[in-house]
């Protein structure tokens, strides 16, 4: 596609993504951004916050110390939490809430390779459903793109750090008891299913953070690719 071309097609999405008029989305293309430099620039601030987030997530405390995307009890258990403590199952609750972030914190270092691969099979498509999609896209984009294997990946990590971490029985303890009490229902999801979903919950919103990290400071990512694509459209 020739630049002439390009700045027709991208520059008024890229407008519309950035909250510009389609006037400063013209005199803001400077001329000198190929369609190769902006889907680079794309490429690069998906991968960037792809790895952040990784990193961020995959250390110890990772899930447990940001209140963002802490795993909190199922819905059924929380709701029972009150009445439970009352009950003397405050230290069990406590401590299944720490096994399951923890579980979650050892599952999310599988995620790198899948969600850089989809980052650079990414095509113009994707880049253009990104670029117009609002603050969501990256979430929908990556979920759309690794969910299932992801959730395929994670599920026997999660599943081994429950037995180390002694989840599963602690979860049953305190579905057990509150079943007892008829606040629980015998047919719920199993722990890991239920910690694997929320550990790529988690995953995915703290991409999205990066994302939006860099779009509002694309000099100080520290990425000439990104000051150049980004910074112009500021």
């Amino acid at each position: 596609m020739d630049r002439r071309k390009f700045n027709s097609v991208w520059m008024p999405v890229l407008g519309m993504c950035f909250g510009l008029s389609g006037g400063m989305a013209q005199a803001m293309s400077l001329a000198d951004l190929s369609q190769g430099e902006a889907s680079q620039g794309l490429k690069t601030a998906l991968e960037q916050g792809a790895k952040a987030a990784v990193l961020q997530l995959g250390q110890t405390n990772g899930f447990l110390g940001n209140e963002k995307v802490r795993i909190p009890l199922p819905g059924y258990l929380n709701d029972a939490a009150a009445l439970l403590r009352t009950l003397g199952q405050g230290q069990q609750l406590d401590e299944l809430v720490t096994a399951m972030n923890h579980a979650a914190e050892a599952a999310v270092p599988q995620a790198r390779d899948l969600l850089l691969g989809a980052v650079r099979s990414m095509s113009v498509g994707d880049a253009k459903k990104i670029l117009s999609g609002g603050d969501t896209s990256v979430t929908a984009f990556f979920a759309e793109k690794t969910r299932t294997p992801l959730s395929q990946k994670f599920l026997p990590v999660v599943t081994r750090s429950t037995e180390k971490l002694g989840l599963a029985n602690k979860y049953n303890q305190i579905a057990g008891k509150a079943a007892e009490l008829g606040l629980v229902g015998r047919e719920d999801a199993s722990i890991q299913q239920y910690v694997t979903g929320k550990a790529l919950d988690g995953l995915y919103f703290m991409i999205g953070e990066e994302e939006r990290k860099i779009r509002r400071d694309p000099v100080g990512s520290g990425s000439a690719v990104l000051s150049k694509v980004f910074g112009a459209l500021k």
